[in-house]
């Protein structure tokens, strides 16, 4: 059950036992930046195109790279939310695929008429530090500016990874907003393990 308090806009606020604070910063930008090169060693990464009917692998690769960031959106609905989202004419989605893994994770969200939303972007650790990151934005960027859209923005948090907001303002995004997420632990619910995300520990 969701319950209403008051975030104080000065000092620390108390949150009520099994709930969990982000801070939220969203970035955007209103035109293609210029293109950056591929880095050396990134030939053998690959997108994938998947859909509707790739929905459990879709949510295995999700659960894989997002667990350590407490990514949980995805997980606290029914499978079909998903599905339904995957299906939409609007929404591209991509898995990185590397020495035949899956090892990545892009999504665009164009349902909004007249911009795109980089709606998850996310590698696994075993391709970290190889360039794949610039890799995947490269390919992210593309595809975005592919279409008619005249804003591309995406959000980040405090439980993401502490580089993101200087990555992606290294990629062309400007920061235009800062928020406060506050919602239920998603662990306590067993939609994802107790034992994840331990620099956020569980309190009960």
């Amino acid at each position: 059950m969701s319950e209403t308090f008051t975030i104080s806009l000065h000092g620390t606020t108390d949150l009520p036992p099994g709930k969990i604070a982000a801070i939220v910063t969203s970035l955007e930008m209103f035109c293609a930046p210029p293109l950056r090169p591929d880095p050396p060693g990134t030939q053998g990464l690959a997108l994938e195109s998947i859909g509707a009917p790739d929905t459990a692998r879709y949510l295995a690769v999700y659960r894989m790279l997002g667990e350590r960031w407490m990514w949980f959106s995805r997980l606290v609905e029914p499978a079909a939310h998903s599905e339904a989202i995957l299906a939409d004419p609007a929404v591209q989605c991509f898995v990185v695929r590397w020495e035949g893994r899956d090892v990545g994770l892009l999504e665009l969200d164009f349902r909004v008429a007249g911009e795109g939303e980089l709606a998850f972007f996310g590698l696994d650790e075993s391709v970290l530090g190889k360039g794949a990151g610039r890799w995947l934005m490269n390919r992210a960027l593309a595809l975005a500016w592919a279409r008619p859209i005249g804003r591309f923005w995406v959000h980040t948090c405090t439980l993401d990874h502490q580089s993101a907001p200087q990555f992606y303002q290294r990629s062309g995004f400007a920061p235009f907003k800062r928020g406060i997420e506050v919602v239920d632990d998603p662990r306590l619910a067993g939609h994802m393990p107790r034992a994840a995300v331990p620099h956020h520990p569980v309190i009960e």
